[in-house]
């Protein structure tokens, strides 16, 4: 394992350095990698942010974006920089398998792999690892990674201050879960100090719907929407046909299972999309239950109590049918 000091050793002189973040990059995966990226690059360190897949639209407002390479659409040149790299920061994920076929090249990778993340049951891949379950995002942990541990405050400007406040903003729901404690709010706080403009951001991310997207959204809350009440939980499951029907893009379902979670009396609500190659969850609930058991045990998935995902192989009926008949075993804990 590599120390801290042996790290801040390595970052004192120029290095190659890669940043990668999961698949399918929300706020937080890509407010996190391009907050650090904005301070890396302040550094003099050669710097590439490498993202599995494409992102949603409404998050490439943020600065440095356009430097952002897709890997799935330049693997030769993704391979490279992986491959040449001295330093690879792993954020916002703690399995490679959660990067695809990239992951593979950064575990054979010889560059000192360090991962900032707030995911449960890391893998042992890493040589450095800023790791806290509790924080609400990882951009909450680059922040910390880059005053505490780094101690150069002075290095978070007005762009890394705007990534790493929308990485805030979107993993802790708008501030508004749990895990947005007393010290993420003073985390905002000094971010909106150092150039945040909270406003423009929350504009720019949830106010920047395309004309499909919102029909879509109506589309799902108005027939296919169903509520169990005897479970107090919402399910919304949508076909590919029905996608392709809205156009839909990367970024369109999300967001979209909060508004099942939305309805009075529910404490469990699940979106449950068919996709091309399986049928992908997106698994929420309120107070203590635990959305990623359900996720973990049935669905090849996990996450956070609140917010969890999970895929399958099977049909979508099948797989809409199996969430439903869980239900049951939870049943004490969902009514209570």
């Amino acid at each position: 394992m590599l120390t801290l000091t042996e790290l801040k050793s390595l970052l004192a002189t120029p290095q190659r350095i890669v940043i990668t973040t999961h698949h399918k990059p929300d706020g937080d995966a890509m407010g996190s990698s391009l907050g650090l990226y904005g301070y890396l690059i302040q550094k003099g360190h050669h710097v590439k942010v490498i993202t599995p897949t494409d992102y949603p639209s409404f998050l490439h407002w943020m600065p440095n974006n356009a430097d952002v390479i897709i890997f799935t659409e330049e693997q030769e040149q993704a391979a490279k920089f992986v491959d040449e790299a001295s330093i690879i920061f792993c954020l916002d994920f703690n399995t490679l398998s959660r990067i695809n076929e990239l992951g593979e090249l950064v575990r054979a990778a010889g560059a000192k792999k360090v991962m900032i993340d707030h995911h449960l049951e890391p893998e042992d891949f890493d040589d450095y690892r800023h790791w806290d379950i509790n924080a609400c995002a990882a951009a909450q942990l680059v922040y910390d990674f880059i005053v505490n541990q780094l101690e150069d405050k002075a290095g978070i400007n007005k762009d890394v201050a705007a990534c790493l406040y929308t990485g805030i903003m979107t993993d802790s729901g708008s501030f508004r879960f749990p895990s947005a404690t007393s010290q993420v709010y003073r985390i905002a706080a000094d971010l909106i100090d150092l150039g945040a403009e909270h406003w423009k951001i929350h504009q720019l991310v949830y106010d920047n719907a395309s004309e499909d997207r919102l029909r879509f959204l109506g589309y799902c809350l108005s027939n296919k929407l169903e509520v169990l009440r005897e479970y107090n939980t919402a399910i919304i499951s949508v076909t590919k046909e029905e996608l392709a029907r809205f156009n839909s893009a990367t970024g369109d379902t999300e967001g979209v299972v909060n508004y099942a979670l939305s309805i009075n009396g529910i404490r469990l609500a699940a979106l449950i999309v068919e996709r091309t190659d399986k049928v992908k969850l997106s698994v929420r609930s309120t107070g203590d239950f635990p959305a990623n058991e359900i996720c973990k045990k049935y669905f090849n998935g996990g996450g956070h109590r609140n917010a969890a995902g999970g895929a399958s192989e099977k049909p979508l009926a099948e797989v809409v049918n199996e969430f439903k008949s869980i239900l049951e075993e939870y049943k004490n804990q969902l009514i209570a």
